[in-house]
Protein backbone atom coordinates (compact mmCIF):
# COMPACT_ATOMS: atom_id res chain seq x y z
CA UNK A 1 0.00 0.00 0.00
CA UNK A 2 1.44 3.70 -0.93
CA UNK A 3 1.15 5.97 1.67
CA UNK A 4 1.71 9.66 1.11
CA UNK A 5 3.43 11.32 3.68
CA UNK A 6 3.09 15.12 3.66
CA UNK A 7 5.07 16.15 6.90
CA UNK A 8 8.09 17.85 5.48
CA UNK A 9 5.62 19.94 3.59
CA UNK A 10 3.43 21.01 6.71
CA UNK A 11 6.63 22.37 8.67
CA UNK A 12 7.04 24.67 5.84
CA UNK A 13 3.82 25.38 4.74
CA UNK A 14 0.56 27.53 7.03
CA UNK A 15 -2.50 26.99 6.15
CA UNK A 16 -2.70 23.94 3.72
CA UNK A 17 -3.76 21.61 5.90
CA UNK A 18 -7.10 21.24 3.95
CA UNK A 19 -4.79 20.45 0.62
CA UNK A 20 -2.78 17.98 2.70
CA UNK A 21 -5.72 16.11 4.55
CA UNK A 22 -7.54 15.96 0.98
CA UNK A 23 -4.49 14.68 -1.05
CA UNK A 24 -4.22 11.89 1.67
CA UNK A 25 -8.14 11.12 1.75
CA UNK A 26 -7.80 10.62 -2.14
CA UNK A 27 -5.10 8.36 -1.90
CA UNK A 28 -6.30 6.23 0.79
CA UNK A 29 -9.84 6.20 -1.47
CA UNK A 30 -8.37 5.43 -4.43
CA UNK A 31 -8.06 1.67 -3.15
CA UNK A 32 -11.98 1.83 -2.33
CA UNK A 33 -14.68 0.50 -4.53
CA UNK A 34 -14.27 1.86 -8.30
CA UNK A 35 -18.11 1.94 -9.30
CA UNK A 36 -19.37 3.16 -11.31
CA UNK A 37 -16.45 4.25 -13.66
CA UNK A 38 -16.24 7.87 -14.32
CA UNK A 39 -14.25 10.55 -16.74
CA UNK A 40 -13.45 14.05 -15.85
CA UNK A 41 -12.55 16.12 -18.26
CA UNK A 42 -11.74 19.63 -17.76
CA UNK A 43 -13.11 21.62 -21.30
CA UNK A 44 -12.38 25.20 -20.67
CA UNK A 45 -10.16 27.49 -18.09
CA UNK A 46 -12.76 27.34 -15.65
CA UNK A 47 -15.25 24.84 -17.19
CA UNK A 48 -15.23 20.79 -15.88
CA UNK A 49 -17.71 17.93 -16.97
CA UNK A 50 -18.12 14.71 -14.95
CA UNK A 51 -19.07 11.77 -16.64
CA UNK A 52 -20.07 8.35 -15.12
CA UNK A 53 -21.23 5.26 -16.52
CA UNK A 54 -24.69 4.73 -15.09
CA UNK A 55 -26.07 1.75 -17.82
CA UNK A 56 -29.89 0.87 -16.38
CA UNK A 57 -30.76 3.71 -14.16
CA UNK A 58 -33.21 5.73 -14.54
CA UNK A 59 -33.10 9.30 -13.71
CA UNK A 60 -35.79 9.45 -10.51
CA UNK A 61 -33.64 6.64 -9.52
CA UNK A 62 -30.18 9.18 -9.37
CA UNK A 63 -29.64 11.92 -6.39
CA UNK A 64 -26.89 14.63 -7.35
CA UNK A 65 -26.68 16.96 -4.13
CA UNK A 66 -23.90 19.62 -3.88
CA UNK A 67 -22.86 20.97 -1.24
CA UNK A 68 -19.78 23.16 -0.08
CA UNK A 69 -16.22 21.95 -1.50
CA UNK A 70 -18.27 18.33 -1.92
CA UNK A 71 -20.17 16.57 -4.70
CA UNK A 72 -22.30 13.59 -4.60
CA UNK A 73 -23.60 11.66 -6.71
CA UNK A 74 -25.98 8.24 -5.57
CA UNK A 75 -27.64 5.61 -7.30
CA UNK A 76 -29.94 3.35 -5.68
CA UNK A 77 -31.75 0.74 -7.60
CA UNK A 78 -34.92 -1.34 -5.78
CA UNK A 79 -34.61 -5.27 -4.93
CA UNK A 80 -35.65 -7.36 -7.95
CA UNK A 81 -37.57 -9.91 -5.73
CA UNK A 82 -38.93 -12.97 -6.95
CA UNK A 83 -36.51 -13.13 -9.94
CA UNK A 84 -33.75 -15.95 -10.44
CA UNK A 85 -30.68 -15.15 -12.21
CA UNK A 86 -28.38 -18.33 -13.51
CA UNK A 87 -25.76 -15.25 -14.21
CA UNK A 88 -25.36 -11.90 -13.41
CA UNK A 89 -23.28 -10.01 -15.51
CA UNK A 90 -24.58 -6.41 -15.31
CA UNK A 91 -24.20 -4.80 -12.17
CA UNK A 92 -27.32 -3.58 -10.71
CA UNK A 93 -26.12 -2.54 -7.00
CA UNK A 94 -26.39 1.47 -5.45
CA UNK A 95 -23.95 3.52 -5.59
CA UNK A 96 -22.36 6.68 -3.94
CA UNK A 97 -19.71 8.48 -5.09
CA UNK A 98 -17.96 11.70 -4.07
CA UNK A 99 -16.00 14.49 -5.61
CA UNK A 100 -14.52 17.20 -3.62
CA UNK A 101 -14.92 20.47 -5.60
CA UNK A 102 -12.62 23.81 -5.22
CA UNK A 103 -13.32 26.75 -3.84
CA UNK A 104 -15.86 28.63 -6.17
CA UNK A 105 -16.75 25.78 -8.42
CA UNK A 106 -20.36 24.76 -9.08
CA UNK A 107 -22.85 22.47 -10.73
CA UNK A 108 -24.32 24.33 -14.15
CA UNK A 109 -26.03 21.27 -15.55
CA UNK A 110 -27.13 17.72 -15.08
CA UNK A 111 -27.95 15.30 -18.04
CA UNK A 112 -28.54 11.64 -18.80
CA UNK A 113 -28.43 10.25 -22.12
CA UNK A 114 -27.32 6.45 -22.85
CA UNK A 115 -26.13 5.12 -20.09
CA UNK A 116 -24.20 8.21 -18.96
CA UNK A 117 -25.01 10.75 -16.60
CA UNK A 118 -23.32 14.20 -17.64
CA UNK A 119 -22.67 16.41 -14.57
CA UNK A 120 -21.22 20.08 -15.92
CA UNK A 121 -19.47 22.23 -13.17
CA UNK A 122 -18.10 25.79 -13.62
CA UNK A 123 -15.58 27.85 -11.75
CA UNK A 124 -17.21 31.38 -11.31
CA UNK A 125 -14.45 33.63 -8.79
CA UNK A 126 -16.47 36.29 -6.96
CA UNK A 127 -15.20 39.64 -8.75
CA UNK A 128 -13.89 40.57 -5.66
CA UNK A 129 -11.51 37.60 -4.87
CA UNK A 130 -10.17 38.29 -8.84
CA UNK A 131 -6.83 39.41 -8.86
CA UNK A 132 -6.44 43.25 -9.11
CA UNK A 133 -3.77 45.42 -11.04
CA UNK A 134 -2.06 48.01 -8.66
CA UNK A 135 -0.24 51.07 -10.42
CA UNK A 136 3.27 52.00 -9.27
CA UNK A 137 3.98 55.30 -8.81
CA UNK A 138 0.34 56.31 -9.67
CA UNK A 139 -1.04 59.43 -9.37
CA UNK A 140 -3.06 59.63 -5.82
CA UNK A 141 -6.91 60.17 -5.19
CA UNK A 142 -8.05 63.08 -4.69
CA UNK A 143 -8.63 63.91 -1.35
CA UNK A 144 -10.91 66.73 0.55
CA UNK A 145 -8.73 68.79 3.00
CA UNK A 146 -10.44 70.72 5.27
CA UNK A 147 -9.62 74.54 5.48
CA UNK A 148 -10.40 76.65 8.27
CA UNK A 149 -10.31 79.69 8.24
CA UNK A 150 -9.37 82.40 10.83
CA UNK A 151 -11.52 85.38 11.28
CA UNK A 152 -9.34 88.62 10.47
CA UNK A 153 -8.35 90.30 13.96
CA UNK A 154 -9.72 93.37 14.35
CA UNK A 155 -8.23 96.34 13.74
CA UNK A 156 -5.13 97.48 15.84
CA UNK A 157 -5.63 100.23 17.51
Amino acid sequence: MNRLDFTPYRRNTVGFDRVFDLLERQARAAAGDNYPPFNIERQGDDAYRITLAVAGFKSEELDITAQQNLLVVKGSKPELDGRQFLHVGIANRSFERRFELADFVRVENADLADGLLIIDLVREVPEAMKPKKVLIGGQKPLSVVDVAIEPKAANAA
